[in-house]
């Protein structure tokens, strides 16, 4: 139930009256700012950029790995080169290339 005795003063009242309406005149402003699509547009754009920003680091992350675990089967660790491993590789380029070549030489020459 409702308590009917109200012992403030009708200045107290309208005081009271007064201080709602610049809580509600706020709520309301707060809310008019978050559903304006300009607010809604920014947010999305936020939410997207670091989207971006998190994928490029997780990224960049395993791409860093990736070269380290490659650099790791070609350098000791002291940073000399694996003759052993590079030798045969830089083989295998030179005669990939050399393939090429004379592929497109020979098509030239029809």
């Amino acid at each position: 139930m409702a308590d009917t005795s109200d012992s403030r003063t009708p200045a107290q009242i309208e005081t009271d009256i007064k201080r709602r309406r610049e809580v509600l005149a706020e709520t309301l402003d707060e809310l008019g700012m978050r559903v304006h699509p300009k607010t809604i547009v920014g947010d999305a754009k936020a939410k997207v950029a670091s989207s971006v920003d998190h994928t490029l680091g997780r990224a960049y992350v395993k791409v860093n790995s990736a070269v380290s675990d490659v650099k790791s089967q070609f350098v000791d660790e002291e940073g000399r080169p694996r003759l052993e491993r590079v030798v045969p590789v830089a083989l295998v380029v030179a005669g990939v290339v050399g393939l090429l070549a004379l592929s497109g030489t020979r098509r030239r020459g029809r």
